[in-house]
């Protein structure tokens, strides 16, 4: 089973380094990439992450209050952290246009250590059920694609190299190779992924509305650019619903 798991995880490398590549090949429109991301990242929240959440919680008999504040500080602290660098030798009135390197890679870190977990929940389904293992690793390759997209176009907003998101990228689709493997030494208790999942959810929402959802306006707000956002919303509906999310 384990062996299976992994191999299903090689397939994540495919799906995430995709993504990063389509959002380096086109980052002179990365507005426009940054739109449909936010409308992603939305999708993947309210379709994928939060529903998991009632159903750990319904399953194991947890409290689903507490995922509740583990996302909203999730949301505040990161809100807190990005914040403190930016303020660091900015003043107030350039924070509009101000972009931060080592916030970008703080982003793409998170999403890294998310895209971890991914091959953790990998690993775990199949020592669970061949079938729940196999929808599983659908669901994580599905999503891997945007988790791709994501870290490269949060490095290029923040100002970094496409050398540097390019490695960050590699990084990314490492992590779930690695997290698959490393089932093979140990489990993770339900109620932590129970938790988990409400910190990474606070942590998607904040850089969505608060980091690449702006961003993308500040060129061009348009009924095109909205409708980027809708469109990726949607392509996140689909993408779960046929991953068996």
């Amino acid at each position: 089973m384990s062996l299976t798991a992994i191999l299903f995880s090689l397939a994540t490398f495919v799906s995430t380094f995709a993504g990063g590549l389509i959002s380096i090949r086109f980052k002179d429109r990365l507005h426009y990439v940054m739109a449909f991301t936010a409308g992603v990242l939305l999708g993947v929240v309210t379709f994928d992450i939060l529903p998991e959440i009632f159903e750990l919680a319904k399953d194991g008999g947890f409290d689903p209050i507490d995922a509740m504040i583990a996302l909203a500080v999730s949301f505040l602290v990161f809100h807190l952290l990005e914040k403190a660098v930016l303020i660091h030798h900015t003043h107030e009135g350039d924070y509009a246009h101000h972009h931060h390197p080592n916030v970008g890679m703080f982003s793409a870190l998170a999403l890294i250590g998310h895209s971890f977990m991914d091959g953790i929940g990998i690993g775990l389904g199949f020592q669970v059920d061949m079938s729940v293992g196999i929808v599983v690793a659908i669901a994580v390759i599905a999503h891997d694609f945007t988790d791709g997209m994501n870290t490269v176009t949060l490095m290029l907003t923040h100002k970094n190299t496409a050398k540097r998101a390019k490695t960050f990228l590699l990084m990314d689709a490492v992590a779930p190779v690695l997290g698959a493997a490393s089932t093979l030494f140990f489990t993770l208790p339900p109620y932590a992924l129970f938790v988990y999942l409400g910190v990474f959810a606070g942590f998607l929402l904040y850089i969505g509305v608060s980091d690449i959802l702006p961003e993308a306006h500040s060129r061009e707000s348009s009924y095109r650019m909205i409708a980027l956002t809708v469109f990726g919303t949607a392509f996140a509906f689909f993408a779960i619903k046929f991953a068996g999310g």
